[in-house]
């Protein structure tokens, strides 16, 4: 798993323009990269499409996941529970063509917004899962304590439950912000001009062979998941 990756951030800083011929080391692609405007766009819709995504995806999730712990055995919640986990279980293809003949019926223009939304659907579910886990070993009575003390049951939850169960809304938000930064079948199906990820848009290119800087982007990203994921493990 870690060889190849090793093996492309090796290469990333290789001065040859064949990828698979070593040249000596140099920064030049990285250089090349940052004169890469298509490149660098595509980077900014994808963490501008990930972090809304994902924060929404993490707000939805949050109460689906209260609702299915506090909420008992209410009517609906086996069909409620079943739209929630759907997109878990089922191909991201089907996924992206189902959302595709929604914003074609519904006219909406594929774009920034409609990949938003699609990621938003994609990665709710893992929010909910998340935090799921975390409320079924909640102690409720820290809640009630609150209430009984003259907290009203908003305050409650913002003081005492949600300080609580923060480490894993955390970890759903990093999650969901991961998966929708790494998706491109979804994505492929439900963008539109303007905007391009950055998975469309090294596919596009390695499509017809693999560039330089490729590698140098492929580096970056690694680096700043990796980034992420350790400050949110430290924090």
């Amino acid at each position: 798993l870690y060889l190849p990756i090793v093996i492309l951030v090796i290469y990333s800083f290789n001065d040859s323009k064949l990828v698979s011929v070593w040249g000596g080391w140099s920064l030049r692609w990285y250089r090349e990269l940052f004169n890469d405007t298509a490149m660098l766009q595509a980077v900014w819709v994808s963490l501008r499409v990930a972090f809304l995504s994902a924060s929404l995806a993490t707000f939805l999730g949050t109460l689906a996941a209260l609702a299915l712990v506090r909420m008992g055995r209410f009517r609906g919640r086996l069909a409620f529970s079943a739209m929630v986990y759907a997109p878990m279980v089922m191909p991201e293809v089907i996924i992206g063509l189902a959302l595709l003949l929604l914003f074609v019926a519904i006219d909406m223009e594929r774009g920034f917004w409609t990949v938003m939304l699609a990621h938003t659907v994609l990665t709710m579910c893992f929010v909910t899962v998340i935090v799921q886990s975390r409320l079924m070993s909640f102690d409720w009575s820290l809640e009630e304590a609150a209430m009984d003390l003259g907290c009203r049951p908003l305050n409650a939850f913002f003081l005492v439950t949600l300080p609580i169960i923060a480490p894993a809304v955390a970890a759903g938000f990093m999650l969901a912000f991961t998966l929708s930064l790494d998706d491109l079948v979804i994505a492929s199906f439900t963008t539109g001009p303007g905007a391009t990820t950055l998975p469309i848009r090294i596919y596009s290119e390695v499509r017809l062979g693999v560039k330089p800087q490729i590698n140098a982007i492929c580096t970056l990203m690694i680096a700043f998941v990796a980034i992420v994921v350790v400050t949110g493990s430290l924090l």
